[in-house]
């Protein structure tokens, strides 16, 4: 049997949830799905982040990933929505580890960097080069689900280098990494 590997990239937000996976073969990158969870119409944050939970297990459950990348929050001027988009990237790897999944968190930067060669890249230039990389027919209108299949691209493609972001193998090894900010 061929060496195999699924990857469910994620990019968390409480408005749109952006999500790609690729399957690895021997090497080589196929393309699955990319998509969206839309969350607008949504008031309640609570909420938002039990439905982000809930369509991140029936993503697992669905295409049984060996392992996760998401997209580290990324420092802006506004700290409530910094606080929200951490929410939910806490929520997203939560699923993943209630599941043994393997998460590496990836700094957009270094994102657009893998896949553009660019760290400064825009949207539509990473859903382009992913376009091509991927052989994806035509791109969605929202480029969200471009950067939750970005961030796993980014991860095949750091897969074989000894530094990557952050990961977390399961509760006990975010804990040991993260001691500072677990309280008990």
């Amino acid at each position: 049997m061929a060496n195999e590997r699924i990857i469910l990239g994620i990019d968390p937000g409480t408005t749109i949830m952006g999500f790609g996976l690729i399957k690895v073969v021997n090497k080589k990158m196929e393309f699955i799905q990319l998509n969206e969870l839309q969350l607008k119409k949504y008031d309640d944050h609570y909420l938002k982040l039990k439905i982000i939970f809930e369509r991140t297990i029936e993503l697992i459950d669905t295409h049984h990933p060996d392992e996760i990348a998401i997209e580290a929050p990324f420092f802006g001027k506004n700290v409530q929505s910094m606080l929200k988009l951490g929410r939910a990237q806490g929520v997203a790897m939560a699923a993943g580890l209630s599941r043994q999944i393997p998460i590496t968190e990836y700094e957009p930067k270094k994102i657009k960097m893998a896949i553009t060669g660019n760290g400064n890249a825009s949207k539509e230039q990473v859903a382009k080069m992913l376009q091509q990389l991927l052989d994806i027919g035509e791109l969605p209108k929202n480029l969200d689900s471009t950067d939750g299949l970005a961030a796993a691209v980014c991860h095949f493609f750091n897969s074989n280098k000894t530094t990557v972001g952050k990961s977390y193998t399961g509760w006990d090894a975010f804990i040991k990494q993260n001691e500072g900010r677990v309280s008990k």
